[in-house]
């Protein structure tokens, strides 16, 4: 079964051994916030994913599903 973007999300978080906190300061969004999309109950903007995408070194295809790493 394909990963949810919540899911990615953590695991991408978890690698770079970066916290909720920290990864939400960068992103310039709130805790509760990455929260929610590792939950899965929101999704980010466009704006954000790119931000999201931008840090982690990957493409937004890989964040949404369409390929791997």
């Amino acid at each position: 079964m394909q990963e949810s973007f919540g899911e990615k999300l953590k695991e991408l978080r978890q690698e770079k051994n970066i916290g909720q906190i920290q990864l939400a300061k960068e992103l310039g969004v709130g805790k509760s916030v990455i929260s929610l999309w590792e939950l899965n109950r929101c999704e980010p903007t466009l704006s954000n994913l790119v931000k999201i995408a931008e840090f982690f070194g990957v493409s937004i295809d890989y964040l949404a599903g369409l390929e791997k790493i």
